[in-house]
């Protein structure tokens, strides 16, 4: 339900859930904030996510880490970023290094000036569900609304960013990235993945065609299937085909567990970039899993 809920408020954020701007926003607040996401910032990062996809220094959305970045990350950063099961409690709080600003903030550097008042609004409504949790444990007890909102809540935000991580990483073959002029809204949607959760697509209103919704993000959700099938005669070899999965996607933290362990930084110099792996970490990785 949790996750039926974020994908309506996501298609709101993209304009898709309706053609009034209003009637998106008004129902974006009602949805995400009941899911704790506060609407606007999410939905200004999330639109910087997708009008700089696959750029390494402009993306939002688990970018790569310059080498000079990485090299100065603390241990207990590194352990963070590239160890489970930490990377999975990252939405919505968590910031990249590098990375500055807060979604909650209407001064921080996500947005423009003519954009704080649209924070402000979502930061209350994202307090209000906040204080309404907080009466109805007082009311209700602790127990019954951790068991009903906070357990389901905290599945949500793991799967939550294990399927956005794994639509940008854990290609069998290295992708690209890209800087300055060898980046184009095109090259970055194409260096998108598509994933198949077997029977839990429907459950994910088939949010695993992920390609067609960075070419196209104003296509609601319930087209994107149909859309797949329509583009993938046209993008021919630049479509890649995800892995089928069994009833269950338990190949998934399979893939997921290779990428951590081998998806680490990219040069900070060079146009088109490929993630490299520290040997140390691989090495760390290797003793530990022995």
């Amino acid at each position: 339900m949790f996750w039926a809920v974020f994908v309506l408020g996501h298609d709101c954020g993209h304009g898709s859930f309706s053609n009034s701007v209003w009637l998106n926003n008004m129902v974006g607040h009602f949805l995400h904030s009941s899911i704790l996401v506060p609407y606007h910032g999410w939905r200004i990062s999330h639109r910087t996510h997708h009008q700089n996809h696959g750029n390494v220094d402009k993306d939002e959305s688990w970018h790569p880490l310059p080498e000079k970045t990485y090299r100065g990350m603390k241990p207990n950063g590194r352990k963070m970023r590239f160890s489970l099961p930490y990377p999975l409690f990252a939405f919505p709080l968590w910031r990249s290094p590098g990375k500055e600003g807060s979604h909650f903030l209407p001064s921080s550097s996500l947005f423009h000036p003519n954009e704080q008042g649209d924070i402000i609004v979502s930061t209350l409504c994202w307090s209000a569900m906040v204080t309404l949790l907080l009466g109805l444990s007082w009311v209700y007890g602790p127990i019954p609304v951790l068991k009903l909102y906070g357990l389901p809540s905290l599945v949500f935000v793991m799967w939550l960013d294990l399927v956005t991580y794994l639509h940008h990483h854990g290609y069998h073959e290295k992708l690209p990235w890209y800087r300055g002029k060898e980046w184009s809204y095109l090259r970055g949607g194409l260096t998108t993945i598509d994933r198949d959760y077997g029977w839990i697509n429907n459950i994910h209103h088939d949010i695993g065609t992920h390609v067609i919704h960075h070419l196209f993000p104003q296509i609601p959700h319930y087209n994107l299937v149909e859309a797949t099938k329509a583009a993938k005669p046209v993008l021919g070899k630049y479509y890649r085909e995800p892995e089928k999965s069994g009833p269950l996607p338990l190949h998934l933290f399979g893939v997921l567990l290779r990428s951590l362990r081998v998806d680490h930084f990219v040069s900070d110099e060079g146009e088109v970039v490929y993630y490299q792996t520290d040997p140390q970490q691989y090495g760390d990785w290797q003793q530990k899993f022995k």
